[in-house]
């Protein structure tokens, strides 16, 4: 279940490079659903990112995550819908949040009868 909240890309924290934590909340939706919210202003953007976030939103039905708003190392901005990877149009961590709750409500609006 936890595997969708983590890139299998190496991670390595430099000393002398300062990440400061904005967000790491839960928010329990269900017995079965919650999202996993990860936000981080980094002194240096990510590669293939041009802003200074590094973020992991997740939302998890069933024990499977069936949302996800990540910026991993060399793949940029992008969202995970429907078993679909697309590009997405970072502007600020406020708007990140707005799409990523949009997105929850369309998932559940979608998958209701399942």
């Amino acid at each position: 279940m936890l595997e969708c909240l983590t890139t299998e890309s190496i991670v390595v924290i430099l000393s002398n490079m300062k990440a400061t934590l904005l967000v790491r909340t839960r928010i329990i939706y269900s017995e079965t659903a919650f999202a996993e919210l990860v936000l981080w202003r980094v002194p240096k953007s990510v590669v293939g990112s041009t802003h200074s976030f590094k973020y992991s939103l997740a939302y998890v039905v069933h024990e499977v995550c069936v949302l996800r708003y990540d910026n991993e190392t060399g793949k940029g901005d992008h969202l995970h819908f429907n078993g679909e990877e697309s590009s997405y149009h970072f502007i600020t961590p406020d708007q990140l949040i707005a799409d990523f709750q949009r997105n929850i409500e369309r998932w559940n609006d979608e998958n209701r009868d399942s």
